[in-house]
């Protein structure tokens, strides 16, 4: 078997800042792991519905479509099978399967200059190996890319299109807690039986063709085209590909003739491979733009449309600018997913989808204007769209259903990364927080006469926090929220890779903590900059070891300063968002 990640990282110790503040920050012997980072060994599919409210709505709002779905009690229960199997725990195989992924993950650092293109050819090879030329020249695609929203404008289109009744395929980037998310097949994760069935088929077919001139495709890529076989196989009537990182060499990019594409707001990330300018940055996200396809984007600074503009003049293809929603559109509904930014995604998903529809010949489904109400399925799909980790509210239900009957502590998480999204974010928590309808609370918890805003935080190490912290302080000050404590952690999934029998290692001396407390360094001297410091910095933030740490440091204070309402912003990474979920649901 190809060989494992292992899970150390460096032997450089961090000493966290010790607490003082009486009332949240309480002395701890030398941390050592807790029963929160061991997986448990069973879930029964009721406990899995309950501690997945998400996927729990989903299933039961399928029996509550309209005939048009065609989506019958039997689909149903299969959907519901098929979740409660993703529950059980991961038998040999799967953890076979996640280990052969984990090694093709690539140890080549994110800025090296190879990334650009980087072969990006192989590509082709790769699909002739898995005889997907003529599957994915029929596929019904569309392709979608962006800096911020790219990820709920695919969500908000596929479920508006799963409303009209269509068999979907969904391939988005990255997972939250397990692989098996990234593939959604009519809004479900796809199965543990049929993923080790496709995986299987295209592994085998790689490893017999594959050389050392032609080496085995990098994670992302083998991850894109396992989509594809996934999609052709289950002959989906749509397909809707979120672009990994760019565009024009992105591995979603051997779609030749996709329906229609799209770009969401761009901003600034990943400018050690797409470039420096937001010029730059569009003209790489521009390269999935294909000749005679429809365009579309959502509202862009100056010099990002000039730029998208550029290259679909090139093309010979008009550029449309999708608007925004409004509630007005909705009919009083909410959106799925939460944020005003939301209103924007949704606008574009509105035009993709309708475009789609128009090319397949259902005109008589698509909005008549775009300033009457949207017809009802469009509306369904928008309000019934889930993804989460953005924008995404989250009760502790060990806290806050424990013996401590005013306990409350809730969990706010947004997977933002760049400097816009974080600003974003931002203004969502303060929004939020401050609308005391918007917090899910029971009766008891409501007591609370007081709440602590606490900010759970890491990015990775390729990003300049000094990026982002800053916008993320700004803007929440600005709206008059100011975080009494900042936790600063590293991502639990940097060790156990995709894998989930693995876990930290167990002695902080193994422990780089090096990143976090740089992270805690900057953090400090924003304070200070703003006259909002402290002098001791151990009374406004602190650096884990863990996340199962800081996850149970927080649940220890909330039970025992119950008249106190915990309200934790989680942000930076996706990859700790997905961390966090997964151990909180538990």
């Amino acid at each position: 078997m190809p060989h494992r990640p292992s899970g150390g990282r460096g032997a450089h110790r961090g000493a966290a800042g010790t607490a003082t503040n009486p009332l949240f920050l309480h002395q701890h012997p030398s941390p050592t792991p807790t029963a929160a980072a061991a997986a448990p060994r069973t879930r029964s599919a009721s406990t899995l519905m309950r501690s997945h409210p998400p996927l729990a709505a989903h299933l039961r709002r399928l029996l509550l479509l309209s005939p048009s779905t065609q989506l019958t009690h039997r689909a149903a229960m299969a959907s519901t099978a098929a979740v409660a199997r993703a529950g059980a725990v991961a038998p040999a195989e799967y953890e076979e399967v996640l280990g052969r992924l984990s090694s093709l993950i690539t140890q080549k650092v994110r800025a090296h200059s190879g990334n650009r293109g980087n072969q990006w050819d192989l590509m082709a090879h790769y699909v002739k190996i898995l005889e997907l030329e003529e599957p994915i020249a029929r596929m019904k695609v569309i392709h979608v890319a962006g800096t911020k929203g790219k990820g709920s404008t695919c969500t908000f289109t596929e479920s508006i299109l799963r409303s009209c009744g269509f068999h979907t395929g969904l391939f988005t980037s990255p997972h939250l807690m397990d692989v098996r998310e990234r593939f959604r097949l009519d809004g479900v994760d796809i199965s543990e039986e049929k993923f080790l069935k496709y995986f299987w088929w295209c592994w085998n077919k790689l490893k017999e063709k594959t050389d050392d001139d032609i080496p085995m495709p990098a994670y992302f890529r083998f991850l894109a085209l396992l989509a594809f076989k996934i999609f052709s196989a289950e002959q989906v009537d749509v397909a809707v590909l979120e672009v990994g990182l760019g565009g024009k060499f992105d591995a979603t990019n051997v779609v030749e003739a996709p329906v229609v594409c799209g770009v969401s707001s761009l901003g600034y990330d990943h400018m050690e491979i797409l470039g420096n300018t937001l010029g730059e940055i569009a003209g790489e996200k521009a390269g999935i733009f294909k000749k005679g396809v429809p365009a579309y984007t959502a509202p862009q600074q100056e010099e990002a449309m000039v730029a998208l503009k550029q290259r679909a003049s090139e093309l010979g293809i008009p550029l449309q600018v999708a608007d925004p929603l409004v509630p007005y559109h909705l009919k009083g509904q909410l959106l799925g997913l939460n944020g005003e930014h939301q209103y924007i995604n949704a606008g574009l998903a509105v035009a993709l989808a309708s475009t789609w529809l128009e090319k397949q010949g259902h005109k008589d489904r698509i909005p008549l204007n775009r300033t009457d109400p949207l017809p009802d399925h469009f509306i369904r799909g928008l309000s019934n769209a889930c993804l989460q980790g953005r924008a995404q509210i989250v009760p502790d239900s060990r806290v806050n259903s424990g013996a401590a009957r005013n306990s409350s502590l809730v969990f706010y998480l947004d997977g933002a990364h760049s400097p816009e999204s974080m600003e974003i974010c931002a203004k969502w928590f303060s929004h939020v927080t401050n609308d005391d309808r918007r917090i899910p609370s029971s009766t008891e918890q409501s007591q609370s006469s007081k709440s602590l805003k606490i900010l759970l935080f890491n990015c990775m190490s390729v990003r300049d926090p000094m990026r982002l912290l800053p916008h993320l302080l700004d803007a929440s000050t600005q709206k008059g929220v100011h975080f009494d404590l900042a936790l600063f952690v590293p991502n639990q999934s940097q060790y156990n890779k995709l894998g989930s029998n693995t876990s930290a290692p167990a002695e902080p001396e193994q422990i780089d903590l090096s990143w976090q407390l740089s992270l805690q360094t900057v953090w400090e001297k924003l304070l200070q900059d703003k006259g909002i410091g402290s002098p001791n910095s151990s009374d406004t933030s602190k650096v884990f070891a863990s996340l199962p740490l800081a996850i149970e440091w927080l649940r220890k204070n909330a039970q025992e300063n119950g008249s106190t309402s915990f309200q934790v912003l989680v942000t930076g990474s996706l990859h700790l968002v997905g961390d966090v979920l997964r151990l909180i649901k538990k």
